[in-house]
């Protein structure tokens, strides 16, 4: 059961299922707007997690010196409302690796039906908050940006 708790790798990304509960909903049961950054915030967390980089282990050093992954911009089209007990799919690839962030582009679908879209600027800092490179350990597995 916990093998897929963070989601999976799929080809070109990450896949993570998420169910839409009361807390996550307005009055009228359909999923109040803010939610859905928390929503993008796990399918990133769990598409670095399942590459090997987890946050602890970036603050820790694991790959150079301290580091941590910020959002610097984010740009989200609300196409259609998720409502309660929907089950989503949050899906996660990277579009564009630079020296010092990378792009990644997040859907979130209902039964293929694509309901936000999100593209998120990503920036590498050190843990005093300062621009710092991009480990090349890091760009490995995060692998080349999408075509």
């Amino acid at each position: 059961m916990t093998d897929q708790l963070s989601g999976r790798l799929v080809e070109g990304g990450h896949r993570l299922d998420v169910r839409v509960y009361f807390e996550d909903t307005d009055f009228s049961g359909v999923v109040y707007h803010a939610r859905y950054l928390h929503f993008l915030e796990r399918g990133r967390t769990d598409f670095l997690r399942l590459h090997g980089i987890g946050h602890r282990a970036l603050m820790d050093g694991a790959f150079g010196e301290p580091m941590a992954f910020a959002v610097r911009r984010m740009e989200i089209e609300f196409l259609r409302p998720a409502r309660i007990d929907d089950v989503l799919q949050v899906e996660t690839r990277t579009a564009l690796l630079g020296g010092a962030r990378v792009v990644l582009d997040q859907r979130i679908l209902r039964d293929g039906e694509v309901l936000v879209e999100a593209a998120v600027k990503v920036a590498v800092i050190s843990p005093d908050g300062r621009p710092r490179r991009m480990p090349p350990a890091v760009a490995e597995r995060l692998g080349a940006p999408a075509s």
